[in-house]
């Protein structure tokens, strides 16, 4: 303890004795007489501030910007080939965010169609029609949201032809039948992808797109509170607000959806919201 308490106060009389630094030129030979340049103890310590922020600066520069870092330091950056890496997972991730909120706003198109198609709320509106009647005799809506929706479902079906029986979506047999208890709420014609696919009857289509479980999908509107609705397809021909005929080609049939296990057409009619066997209202079944 004593010895290092000796050792600072020598240093302390070194420094309070230190007032400058001289520096003499010595020539190699010749006449010319050596000179001597003074620097007071502040001089020399400016001047080693100065030398040491103007090292610092260019060594920051030489290490952040040329390749010698890479040489100097092996592995402490990135590499040209991580950058891409790292462009390329930024652009999918870009890409997946679009994607699933394509599916997000198509599931609640989706709900929304399905909702139109439940008859279930047209009875409620016929039931209450003299109250919505006098409500609209004051305004054109009242500030009613069934009235809009009556109002819809009226023009829709003042233009769609009258249909009041199906025919088969497909030419082809039935591979599997309608069996709600088990979740399969319609039946499964075996057809080859991009065949045509038909309009079981008259009707208005409220939705026309791809889902993730279902693949491309159409639904169709029908009167008397039906719903008829077609899975897997490859293309859709039709688009949603379309009116369409019985028989006309709707779109071609796939394999597309993750439930779907091979190429066919799955389908579907609903009648008041609930889940009809089709082959009870085939004709030509």
């Amino acid at each position: 303890m004593m010895d290092i308490k000796e050792n600072l106060n020598k240093i302390k009389a070194t420094l309070k004795g230190f007032k400058g630094l001289s520096v003499i030129f010595l020539p190699d030979y010749g006449n010319t007489a050596a000179k001597t340049y003074k620097f007071g103890i502040y001089q020399v310590i400016g001047i080693l501030a100065f030398y040491a922020a103007v090292s610092g600066i260019l060594g920051f520069l030489i290490l952040g910007i040329t390749p010698l870092r890479d040489a100097i330091f092996p592995g402490s950056g990135l590499s040209q080939s991580d950058v891409t890496k790292i462009k390329e997972l930024n652009s999918k991730l870009n890409q997946v965010t679009m994607e699933l909120e394509h599916l997000k706003d198509t599931n609640d198109r989706l709900k929304f169609a399905i909702g139109l198609g439940d008859s279930t709320l047209l009875k409620s509106l016929e039931k209450n029609k003299d109250t919505i009647k006098t409500k609209r005799k004051k305004s054109p809506f009242g500030g009613n949201i069934f009235v809009i929706i009556e109002e819809l479902f009226q023009k829709k079906q003042d233009k769609q032809p009258k249909s009041y029986y199906f025919s088969k979506p497909a030419d082809s047999f039935i591979s599997r039948g309608f069996d709600p208890d088990r979740g399969h709420m319609g039946i499964d014609f075996v057809i080859k992808t991009g065949t045509p696919v038909f309009a079981a009857a008259n009707g208005y289509v409220i939705f026309a797109d791809y889902t993730t479980k279902d693949g491309y999908m159409m639904i169709l509107d029908h009167n008397n509170g039906y719903i008829s609705i077609y899975k897997h397809c490859s293309v859709l021909l039709k688009r949603a607000r379309e009116t369409v005929l019985q028989g006309e080609t709707i779109a071609l049939s796939g394999n597309t959806g993750e439930i779907s296990t091979g190429p066919h057409l799955h389908f579907e009619i609903w009648k008041d919201g609930e889940p009809v066997d089709p082959k009870t209202v085939l004709l030509n079944y």
